[in-house]
């Protein structure tokens, strides 16, 4: 059984960490160093940091911000925003990162997944996509028919676009191709992130990390949503999600990520203690 991984995650904005829903309305969620020290005597498994406005603003991720959270930090660290090219991704290797995800430049340049992947490894690159559903029946109903939302209430979209630029632009791209593209390209994990969940604290969204987590063989994060215990072993029961992403109910304190494992094990995920 391949273990689960319950990993925080580190939005940042002008060097301080927040957090919003559906990409909106971010309010601020603390000093990023301190988070991830905390995160660290949690046993987190992984950490992942996000400089969520460096590819909209067209500037490069905070390397200074990075090599401060290393030294604090022993577990693997993934990081994104801004990342450009090879350069970029050297960078922040050397800075401490373990691994760097590739969002706007996966999409508007796919070779530099391959050419991340041929020189420092597949292990190394991870592909971040920001997925929304496409005119879901529920989205449709409100809009045109009042009458019969509860007819169609709770049906799963089957389609969903691929965005960019922190989320701000669409790109046209089908989830599930893009996922598979990336894999094929070279990279070596997928975090997927719901755009209409994040921040909702509704839970995950299965039906999309469901098929996108049978679509390819790599491993795949599911991100957005998070709000209970039980949404972590949901996740793990129904999809082949090999970790889960949650920041709000963590930099908030909600819950611990020890407490998250404890119950996960309980329902029977193979974590980590």
């Amino acid at each position: 059984m391949i273990t689960k991984r319950i990993i925080p995650c580190l939005d940042i904005n002008k060097g301080r960490v927040v957090k919003g829903v559906n990409f909106l309305n971010l309010q601020d969620a603390g000093d990023p160093v301190k988070n991830a020290q905390y995160y660290e005597k949690e046993d987190a498994d992984e950490l992942v940091f996000l400089d969520i406005t460096a590819s909209f603003e067209r500037r490069g991720t905070t390397v200074e911000l990075v090599k401060k959270i290393a030294k604090v930090v022993f577990m693997p660290f993934t990081v994104g925003g801004g990342i450009s090219k090879i350069e970029d991704i050297r960078a922040l290797l050397l800075a401490g990162a373990e691994k760097i995800s590739l969002n706007t430049a996966a999409v508007q340049n796919p070779a530099l997944i391959t050419q991340a992947s041929r020189i420092f490894g597949s292990q190394c690159v991870v592909v971040a996509i920001d997925a929304k559903a496409i005119n879901s029946p529920q989205s449709i109903v409100d809009s045109k028919k009042k009458k019969l939302r509860t007819i169609t209430q709770g049906l799963s979209a089957k389609k969903w676009e691929v965005y960019i630029h922190g989320g701000r632009t669409p790109t046209g791209l089908d989830v599930l191709e893009w996922a598979q593209r990336a894999q094929k390209l070279g990279a070596g994990e997928i975090l997927l992130t719901s755009m209409d969940y994040d921040g909702t604290k509704d839970g995950y969204d299965i039906a999309l990390t469901k098929a996108v987590s049978s679509a390819i063989t790599i491993p795949v994060i599911a991100s957005g949503g998070a709000g209970k215990p039980e949404d972590f072993s949901e996740l793990f029961k129904k999809t082949k999600a090999t970790a889960a992403l949650a920041a709000s109910i963590f930099h908030y304190r909600e819950y611990r990520v020890k407490e998250i494992k404890a119950y996960a094990q309980k329902q029977g995920a193979e974590v980590r203690l």
